[in-house]
């Protein structure tokens, strides 16, 4: 995955619609900086022994203490934009883990660095831990790190890494500041009633700390209409001066996809939200809210916002894991199996501009209506070729499904949605067989299985391998 900061803030987002077609509209809206978006707050702390064996009983704890805090220092002036580093005290048994932990507060994951064996403050810690925690575990150190498989087995959210590399911490606090924009975000679904996805936005707030606010058809009406007219005009122009053609849709279909636009950002702006998803092909279906969100999804995806059809709540948290570590936006899609090609092309009406990263230059699109309906307007987005994608979707928040291809370009057709790229897989047959839990899947450009990996053992749910 990319090294990059993982989303822009509020503020960036203004600066870079400062240099697009849409830009003055939301600037104003654009400048607050949400807890979900600041870096991650990581105690790290040193566990010893008041009488050390290994690695020497000679060894002098406060040296080894001084050059391991030395070259974090440099670890933590890497990482400025994903993590700040607290603490650094030395427990030495099980009764000052409670204290230290009291004392360290809100924190979004534990830095744990064993300096001797016996560790006897290491398992209370760990038992007592809500946070993510990754052993940091030089060679000759400990041998902490044989207990870490098993605890993993037990559902612990806990990783090692055995490195005399400090750089190998990175990827880690950009982990932990992951952890930190699950628990902190918050996203808003339309729906009539919360039914069934309420359980499931339950379990994810167990989980991984996500808030989730129902919010009924009259919410989006009354959001819609406050939206000033004039304003949505200028912005539909230029939304339409943005693209390579207008196909279908009609000034008044695209002028209300725009309009719709802005009362979502409005209301994201209002409830402190980053996210959200709308029931657009059941209780609340497109044709009856008073423009397709469509526009919108496309425009917040770009922006490192999620806009996420259906209400699906299992490719949003999909989506906010990927995203928040690797820039990538996401490409939710409904695949379609050619056996004969050993190819997958993944379609849907609502596609992200800037698929190679939201610092990218956005691919170019054009306006057509929505393929399904023969109605509304959304992109269809020209999506970029010859590079390796990750597709996953989680199954509840214990388990996410995964697999790899290769992006081989755009497919124009009219079946299907508006935006389609086809994609080469491993095994065709053997995934169409063995397919499940629910239709949608999540394409993201890159390939993600190894940090996908890192958060699937720091925030404690199962990788299943689909091909």
């Amino acid at each position: 995955m990319r090294t990059r900061p993982c989303l822009m803030s509020r503020r960036q987002f203004g600066l870079a619609c400062a240099l697009s077609p849409f830009s003055r509209l939301l600037a104003a809206a654009a400048t607050d900086k949400l807890p979900c978006e600041e870096p991650a707050a990581v105690a790290r702390v040193y566990l010893a022994s008041e009488r050390v064996h290994w690695p020497k009983p000679t060894l002098d704890v406060a040296q080894d203490v001084a050059d391991i805090e030395a070259r974090l220092a440099e670890v933590a002036r890497r990482n400025a934009g994903h993590a700040r580093l607290l603490g650094g005290e030395i427990l030495r048994t099980p009764e000052e883990v409670r204290p230290w932990l009291e004392k360290m507060g809100d924190i979004d994951g534990v830095l744990m660095i064993p300096l001797s064996q016996p560790t006897p403050p290491m398992r209370p810690l760990i038992d007592a831990l809500q946070a993510p925690a990754l052993v940091f575990s030089r060679p000759y150190a400990t041998h902490a790190w044989s207990t870490v498989a098993a605890l993993q087995k037990e559902g612990r959210k806990l990783d090692v890494l055995a490195t005399t590399n400090y750089v190998d911490l990175d990827p880690y606090l950009r982990a932990f500041r992951t952890a930190r924009h699950l628990r902190k975000s918050k996203v808003l679904v339309g729906a009539t009633t919360p039914g069934a996805r309420q359980q499931i936005a339950d379990a994810y707030q167990r989980h991984f700390g996500t808030s989730f606010r129902f919010l009924t058809g009259p919410e989006f009406v009354d959001a819609f209409r406050a939206v000033d007219t004039g304003l949505a005009r200028k912005a539909a122009d230029e939304f339409v001066r943005g693209a390579l053609r207008v196909v279908e849709p009609s000034p008044e279909e695209i002028f209300n996809g725009v309009r719709f636009w802005l009362a979502l950002q409005e209301l994201l702006r209002r409830e402190k939200a980053n996210a959200v998803t709308i029931d657009c092909f059941g209780t609340l279906a497109a044709n009856t809210l008073p423009g397709y969100p469509c526009i919108a999804f496309s425009k917040f995806n770009d922006a490192g916002l999620y806009g996420v059809c259906e209400a699906d709540l299992h490719s949003a948290m999909t989506q906010m894991l990927v995203t928040s570590y690797s820039s990538m936006p996401g490409f939710i899609s409904d695949p379609v199996f050619d056996t004969s090609r050993n190819e997958v092309i993944h379609a849907h009406c609502v596609a992200a501009t800037k698929m190679r990263g939201l610092h990218a230059p956005p691919s170019p699109y054009l306006i057509r209506n929505h393929l399904e309906t023969n109605e509304g307007a959304v992109l269809q987005v020209l999506m970029p070729a010859g590079e390796t994608v990750t597709v996953a979707r989680f199954d509840g928040p214990r388990r996410m499904l995964l697999s790899t291809g290769e992006a081989l370009g755009p497919v124009s057709s009219d079946r299907g949605c508006r935006t389609q790229v086809r994609t080469r897989v491993a095994d065709a047959a053997h995934w169409l067989r063995s397919y499940g839990s629910g239709l949608h899947r999540v394409v993201f450009y890159g390939d993600h299985t190894a940090a996908i990996g890192m958060l699937s053992r720091l925030l404690a749910f199962e990788v299943v391998q689909e091909m």
